[in-house]
């Protein structure tokens, strides 16, 4: 298992990066030392060569004798460390011809243009009185000049083997700090699997592990608030039935029993029953298709005005009954919505339904479309009850009732507003609600044109 764990691997690739590093350094340290140690001393010589022949020149002014002047003794005017590389440069004079030949040039021949082209230039007073040609490479080194380009490598080396280790120490104590966000989420994530979703990682940086931090963080939250909103909506589904088929059930074993007889008032109160079971169903139903992106629309192009009047129409006698005045206001000039006329009736009239239940007599319920930006405004406003401010975020999910008894209202599933966001959210619309206790509550959906 250590063997596959991140940290092995992150100390692992340290190590082969480092040594491979050293011995990298240590291949181009020897090679480069020693290359320009060659060139250094090739130029060392060649400036040597060519200060001892104009030397010559310049006493003699003629090149001749010069091959047996660079190969006397211990004569005072001899040339200067004379013994240094003394068959490595070969000399034409102003006429291309060869005076001091050394390798493959040879004394009294001419040499061409292009092999000239690569010598250095003898100048007396910028006048070329002759050419200098490397003859042959440098002779192998002497033990003392092995021995300081040994040294210099062994120095190079040390320094990359000390760099190396240096980098591995100091990486291995920020591989700790750098894994230990890894750990945080390997440990987090392998408690959602056991099932605790309520997870949370600190964090500590701006980088990419800290936004991975951050994401995961969000997705825990998310999925920790839709598994208690998926027990909570099982509990509430499972309440909401329990209650109808309780009833009908009840009816039926009386009937069954000869206990009850049976009449047109009880049949009524069954089918009733029966129908709140349907309603539940088909707005589950509705909220799965919703969830799944395949609630099916039928769009067209639709006036505003169109929709709340209909609405209004349809919802005047309860108004009516309820001593609340209904009205409508629509702008000029308002343009056309592109819905699911049907859907968005159904979300208007759960709206309104709303409305009339929590407005009491002599209150008001007004529809209003008008334009905002480039989107069109549905407003539903009443003048009842009102919201307090800790329900207000929640009124959007699934069986949530400021009521913590969770009783229903008539023929209430505690769907209808959860059903409203999610078809105006398959319109590409909003919903949101603004209200206060007291002072009613206007609902505000918001459409592209």
């Amino acid at each position: 298992m250590m063997f596959r764990s991140l940290a092995f691997k992150w100390t692992m690739t340290l190590v082969i990066t480092s040594l491979l590093g050293v011995i990298l350094v240590g291949i181009f340290a020897y090679r480069t030392t020693s290359s320009a140690y060659d060139q250094l001393r090739s130029d060392q010589a060649r400036a040597l060569f060519m200060e001892n022949v104009t030397t010559y020149y310049e006493t003699n002014q003629t090149w001749a004798g010069l091959e047996g002047w660079l190969r006397m003794g211990s004569a005072a005017d001899a040339p200067q460390d004379r013994f240094r590389f003394p068959d490595q440069y070969a000399l034409a004079d102003q006429n291309n011809t060869i005076v001091v030949g050394h390798g493959p040039f040879r004394v009294g021949e001419t040499v061409d243009a292009f092999i000239l082209a690569n010598g250095t230039a003898l100048l007396i007073d910028g006048v070329r009185v002759g050419t200098v040609l490397e003859a042959q490479p440098p002779p192998a080194l002497d033990p003392r000049e092995r021995q300081y380009i040994t040294a210099t490598t062994q120095a190079l080396l040390i320094g990359a083997v000390g760099a190396g280790a240096t980098a591995l120490v100091i990486g291995l104590l920020l591989s700790r700090q750098f894994l230990r966000p890894l750990s945080e989420l390997t440990r987090a994530i392998t408690a959602m699997h056991a099932g605790d979703l309520d997870q949370k990682v600190e964090i500590r940086t701006k980088d990419e592990l800290g936004i991975l931090a951050r994401t995961f963080n969000e997705m825990s939250s998310n999925l920790y608030r839709a598994n208690q909103l998926r027990k909570q909506m099982t509990a509430d589904i499972a309440h909401d039935l329990r209650t109808p088929l309780t009833v009908i059930g009840g009816y039926v074993e009386a009937l069954r029993d000869g206990t009850l007889k049976p009449t047109p008032e009880r049949f009524q109160a069954m089918s009733e029953e029966v129908n709140l079971l349907k309603r539940l169903v088909e707005d589950l139903r509705t909220l799965s298709l919703a969830d799944a992106g395949e609630l099916r629309l039928l769009c067209a192009a639709t006036p505003p005005r169109e929709l709340l009047e209909r609405i209004a129409e349809a919802f005047q006698p309860a108004a009516n009954a309820a001593a609340v005045h209904l009205q409508v206001s629509v702008s000029a000039d308002l343009p056309h919505v592109w819905v699911d006329s049907e859907r968005m009736v159904q979300v208007l009239g759960n709206l309104v339904t709303n409305a009339l239940r929590h407005t009491p007599e002599g209150g008001s319920v007004t529809l209003t479309a008008a334009p905002q930006g480039d989107k069109v405004a549905l407003k539903v406003t009443d003048t009842g009850s009102g919201i307090a401010s800790d329900d207000l975020p929640k009124i959007f999910d699934r069986f949530y009732r400021a009521d913590p008894s969770r009783t229903s209202d008539g023929d209430e599933s505690g769907l209808g507003l959860a059903i409203a966001r999610s078809i105006v959210e398959a319109h590409k619309g909003t919903i949101t609600a603004d209200s206060a206790l007291g002072q009613g509550t206007t609902m505000t959906i918001l459409l592209p044109s």
